[in-house]
């Protein structure tokens, strides 16, 4: 008797001729292309540094595209747009020290959101290593520790022989739900020493599936069927795993109204009668989901942004879908299920009962209606009129990246996506810098489509360096900085805290004229071109800059009772 994993497949001819025989003149560096290649990789980040040259040259050798940004943080971002966007692992080749450092803030955001990064970074030379002070260049302790709180898993290499099993390891790991960045260091001396392994020929990383426990579905299926007033919260983890049209068969299934998160922006159609659509930080809002008797949570953690900032104090029972354990009623007592979305939402659909409930889209109108009016009492007509711009101006299929400022702010709750994995911001671990990067990253996975990135003019100095990266590779991102002359929400905070704002104003350059420079069309634009300006950007191929001088304010916080 024989089983599937007794199984052994044999080389043919072929092959054994061509593991006999290597090529020459390859190097560790080139089992590093040769296993991203064969576990499907097209398209590599990154920067290269002086351990790292022996995985730079052996791209030289390969078939892989490379697409080199000027700072290795950006480069981590451009590489979270390249997994969102396709759902691959997208490789990230990184230096030693100071280089690999530079990418933490990235991958904190890669790992906050779930994009499946796979770092690869080279370590001083094997004789340097065990945590001395051998004096090398870029030398760090242990480098490993300074990404084993950030990634979800590590993987040290130390001889050639351990490169296509390592690197296959990680890429599993990434694209193991919920995915994730992850991390690989191999030696100076391990890349560059010529190798007589023979020529990876492929990779069969297929990431393990992540099923629900069939007793707790059957459980949250009943709680479901049976509810009052059931209610879903859907988070990125649905975007994450392409489970949107599950999402939308159960909520009819239930008549259950549905909000998304900022992380789940799009995986419920905007207009559709259940929609909620993303005001999770109005009161309104909170006080609806507080009220459901039973309250599905898919694919979110419930965190600070998803929770009204930690106010969200639901009085009925909670069923929670996530994939991240650590996350699973981290903040809120539940029926916990740890499982993939899609799967999880697919038992669901094969156990609940129809519902009947010809009021849930009444309710879910009224809710809105008493968000719209709050906002309509605060005269933000600027604010308004300026997302409503923008999303007229950009085709309903093309992507959007927003850094961390006003606009992305208001766009979290406001701005329809119009398709699930269409809208991406820097919300997961918040940092600046995410908008532009990121669009390029996009840009290379999809270049049928333009792409648009918001940014503040605080953001935007985090990463004007990649007009230069944006010009060379001609990638198609248009690009819209949002000017008002410093870190305009902290302005706001404090000013609101304290009466004034301290270290909040910055001078900056002419945008506009700054991307001429780099060869990059540039435009200053006003609230009322401002549709025109930015369409027409959109529409021309290439990389554009439009710079929009306006002070946007914030609506006022929302979790506070009105």
């Amino acid at each position: 008797m024989t089983h599937d994993h007794d199984l052994v497949l044999r080389p043919t001819e072929e092959q054994i001729a061509a593991a006999l025989n290597p090529p020459v003149g390859r190097g560790g560096g080139d089992l590093v292309v040769e296993t991203l290649a064969g576990l499907g990789a097209t398209t590599v980040f990154g920067l290269p540094g002086q351990h790292a040259l022996g995985m730079f040259d052996a791209l030289r050798r390969s078939d892989l595209r490379y697409i080199g940004l000027r700072v290795e943080n950006n480069a981590g971002f451009a590489a979270d747009a390249y997994g969102r966007i396709t759902g691959e692992a997208a490789p990230l080749l990184l230096s030693t020290g100071p280089g690999a450092l530079t990418s933490l803030a990235a991958l904190q955001e890669a790992a906050a959101a779930s994009a499946p990064v796979l770092a690869i970074s080279s370590q001083i030379p094997t004789a340097g290593l065990g945590g001395g002070r051998h004096g090398y260049l870029h030398e760090l302790p242990d480098q490993a520790a300074s990404f084993r709180g950030v990634v979800k898993s590590v993987h040290t290499v130390r001889s050639q022989s351990q490169i296509p099993s390592a690197i296959e390891a990680a890429w599993k790991s990434a694209l193991t739900a919920p995915h994730g960045p992850v991390w690989v260091e191999i030696p100076q001396d391990v890349l560059l020493a010529e190798t007589s392994i023979p020529v990876v020929t492929g990779g069969d990383a297929f990431p393990d599936e992540l099923p629900p426990r069939p007793e707790l579905t059957a459980l949250a299926a009943h709680l479901l069927s049976h509810a009052a007033r059931p209610a879903i919260i859907a988070g990125g983890g649905v975007i994450r795993s392409d489970a949107s049209k599950k999402l939308r068969q159960l909520a009819e299934m239930l008549q259950a109204p549905v909000v998304t998160t900022p992380g789940g922006k799009g995986a419920f159609p905007w207009t559709h009668p259940l929609s909620l659509q993303s005001w999770i930080e109005d009161r309104h809002t909170t006080d609806f989901l507080e009220d459901a008797d039973v309250l599905l949570v898919v694919g979110s953690g419930l965190g600070e942004l998803s929770s009204n900032y930690h106010t969200f104090k639901p009085r009925g029972r909670v069923v929670q879908i996530e994939a991240d354990l650590g996350k699973l009623e981290s903040n809120h007592p539940a029926l916990g299920i740890h499982a993939d979305a899609r799967l999880a939402l697919q038992a669901l659909l094969e156990t609940v009962s129809e519902r009947e409930d010809v009021t849930a889209p009444e309710r879910v109108r009224e809710v809105l209606g008493k968000v719209s009016e709050r906002i309509g009492a605060q005269e933000l007509t600027l604010e308004q009129d300026v997302l409503a711009a923008v999303r007229r101006a950009l085709p309903a299929d093309s992507p959007s990246f927003w850094d961390m400022t006003i606009l992305a702010y208001w766009a979290w709750s406001a701005f329809d996506a119009q398709g699930p994995n269409h809208m991406h911001s820097a919300q997961g671990a918040g940092g600046l810098g995410y908008g532009f990067p990121a669009a390029l990253g996009a840009a290379a996975a999809d270049p049928t489509r333009p792409v648009l990135a918001v940014s503040g003019d605080g953001g935007a100095l985090y990463s004007i360096a990649e007009l230069a990266t944006a010009r060379q590779y001609d990638l198609n991102v248009t690009w819209l900085i949002v000017d008002d002359g410093g870190y305009g929400i902290l302005r706001e905070y404090m000013t609101d805290a304290f009466g004034e704002a301290t270290a909040t104003e910055l001078t900056r350059p002419d945008y506009a004229a700054l991307a001429e420079s780099f060869g990059v069309p540039g435009i200053r634009t006003t609230p009322e071109t401002l549709e025109a300006d930015l369409a027409k950007a959109l529409q021309t191929s290439g990389p554009s800059v439009v710079v929009l001088p306006a002070v946007l304010r914030m609506f006022a916080p929302t979790h506070l009772t009105t």
